[in-house]
């Protein structure tokens, strides 16, 4: 699995992409979130406030209950403004 960190998420986590093997029970986002932010105190931070972010798996937007999977590319990013 892909993971991608765009914006203040990738500074907190300290990595723009991560190429990842989460157990096999990690099959929603949700779970995946709560997986990485066991990944370390970056990791922990970037994830503290789920409602100010946002993800996408395999570039469609998702809530936190859609189902990940092996192979699938999960992005998490804040909301984006226009201008």
């Amino acid at each position: 699995m892909k993971v991608l960190y765009f914006a203040w998420l990738r500074t907190r986590t300290g990595c723009a992409e991560e190429t990842l093997e989460p157990p096999a029970e990690i099959a929603t986002v949700g779970a995946l979130v709560e997986w990485l932010r066991a990944r370390g105190p970056g990791h922990a931070e970037a994830f503290k406030e789920m409602r100010v972010v946002r993800a996408a798996v395999n570039q469609s937007f998702v809530g936190l209950d859609h189902p990940v999977r092996a192979g699938d590319e999960v992005a998490f990013f804040p909301p984006m403004t226009g201008g």
